[in-house]
């Protein structure tokens, strides 16, 4: 096949050898086959933002740390500058978010470089040897619904304890090779720490997943695993190998309204007592 541009200086550069076909093309990216010598590997090609349909960049931005101050004012301003850098982290979040969850021991492909811009990994594939089906285009029974449910919850709580939360999982950003659901596409993860949309990507995915396999195990609906892997979070209390029930008690105690108002009442004047006080020393000393 022609070669596409994204992928010609990978070529020239002897990176890659071959392009084989295109695997697929998603809204933020061009994923094709290709070959390194005998080593058949993905190569993720990223979309101009300007071409990419992705939306409320912003909220999956928060809490990533540009590369200098002049960076991170420039992303900022959104300049010509800042808009280059902002790219840049969009790219690199994926990067170096598959080295990370892979040292976690998290069912993510493996990558293997990103050259100009282009995200080499492994090929995700299924018992035949074929590129491997999307969660989405599987039917389950109820007893693999409810495995793989169980399965990508622990993951979930593996990628929380690498400081990281997918933000976009669903049953289209996992795989289903032989040995089981594996999590793709990750250039929007978040970062759990200093993100204040946090716990709401988490419940998201969360409620995907859950929904997806809910269709075939319809108990699974009732779980809260969302509630009780933060909770654990929250209070450090969250390992990798954390034993989850899926059961979580929402503390329905009614908010004393009352008492609030009468303590920030209070404060505000003792507030009051305290400057008149300061006043008045201060017009004691100015008589003398």
């Amino acid at each position: 096949m022609k070669t596409p541009p994204g992928l010609q200086e990978l070529i020239e550069d002897g990176i890659i050898d071959e392009v084989i076909r295109p695997l697929k093309s998603g809204k933020e990216a061009a994923v094709y086959l290709v070959a390194s010598g005998a080593v058949i590997r993905c190569a993720k090609v990223y979309k101009d933002a300007n071409k990419r349909g992705f939306h409320k960049l912003a909220e999956y931005q928060e809490g990533r740390k540009a590369r200098g101050s002049r960076d991170a004012r420039a992303m900022g301003k959104r300049s010509r500058h800042g808009r280059k850098e902002q790219e840049a982290a969009w790219k690199n979040a994926e990067v170096d978010a598959l080295y990370r969850l892979d040292a976690a021991g998290v069912r993510v492909p493996k990558p293997y470089g990103f050259f100009n811009g282009v995200l080499l990994m492994e090929v995700i594939t299924d018992e035949h040897g074929d590129p491997a089906p999307r969660l989405n285009d599987v039917q389950a029974t109820p007893e693999q619904a409810r495995e793989w449910q169980k399965f990508l919850m622990s993951q979930i709580v593996r990628m929380l304890c690498a400081g990281l939360i997918h933000g976009d999982l669903s049953e289209y950003n996992v795989l289903l090779d032989a040995n089981g659901p594996v999590i793709i596409d990750l250039p929007q993860a978040v970062d759990a720490a200093s993100n204040n949309n946090a716990f709401a990507m988490l419940q998201r995915d969360v409620d995907n997943i859950t929904a997806y396999c809910g269709r075939y195990a319809p108990e699974l609906l009732e779980t809260e695993y969302a509630y009780e892997i933060w909770k654990l979070f929250q209070t450090r209390k969250l390992r990798p190998d954390s034993e989850l029930t899926g059961l979580f008690v929402h503390d329905e105690t009614e908010a004393d309204v009352d008492g609030v108002l009468l303590q920030i009442e209070e404060a505000r004047q003792e507030a009051e007592r305290r400057q008149r006080g300061r006043d008045e020393a201060e017009a004691a000393h100015g008589a003398e």
